[in-house]
């Protein structure tokens, strides 16, 4: 959720049908209907921000130029059913079986270590090819 408050308007954009969020210089292609939330919600936006500021928040907060309360945030989507720690531990999960922890580390913030204990939840080891490819090491 950290994360998330600090998105900024200038990390979404949209060519011909397709919407996308930048993410760590990555775009990544938003669903429609997530595309069109993210319009309301850039519509709805007051126009003002603190001078100094070159971005325009997503998620604004109620001190001007602060993002929202990432705590505030995951309560108001608990209560509209959308369990923020269930889609993140489901999030977190499917990209473990598609890549080595350490860029899942560096993807959701979390230690390698951390990563590495969710891969073997998963299923998942990488450990088996690093120890091949450290062997192949000259």
């Amino acid at each position: 959720m950290t994360r998330i408050v600090e998105l900024s308007t200038d990390q979404f954009h949209r060519e011909a049908e397709a919407a996308y969020l930048t993410l760590d210089r990555q775009p990544v292609l938003l669903p429609p209907a997530l595309a069109s939330l993210i319009d309301e919600q850039i519509a709805q936006l007051p126009a003002s921000q603190p001078p100094q500021s070159h971005l325009r928040l997503l998620l604004p907060g109620a001190v001007l130029g602060r993002p929202r309360n990432p705590a505030g945030l995951a309560d108001q989507m608990k209560h509209h059913g959308l369990p923020v720690r269930a889609a993140r531990n489901t999030a977190l999960l499917e990209a473990i079986t598609d890549l080595p922890p350490i860029v899942v580390a560096d993807l959701f913030g979390i230690s390698p270590a951390t990563a590495h204990r969710w891969s073997q939840l998963a299923g998942n080891s990488w450990a088996p090819y690093l120890a091949a490819r450290q062997r192949s090491r000259p």
